[in-house]
């Protein structure tokens, strides 16, 4: 013998709201990997032209 639900319920699910705080962090890692990226590339550079100096 099969039930089945009187009514269904529908309940509205909330929305997920953009994690600012996480954004806020990937924002920072991303410029403070490229801002390390840069100074290797400077540093990189830096020293191949005292080497050739």
């Amino acid at each position: 013998m099969a039930q089945h639900a009187a009514a269904s319920a529908n309940v509205p699910t909330p929305r997920r709201k953009s994690d600012l705080l996480g954004i806020a962090y990937l924002g920072t890692i991303g410029i403070v990997m490229l801002a390390w990226i840069a100074a290797l590339v400077w540093g990189t550079m830096a020293f191949f032209n005292w080497l050739v100096a």
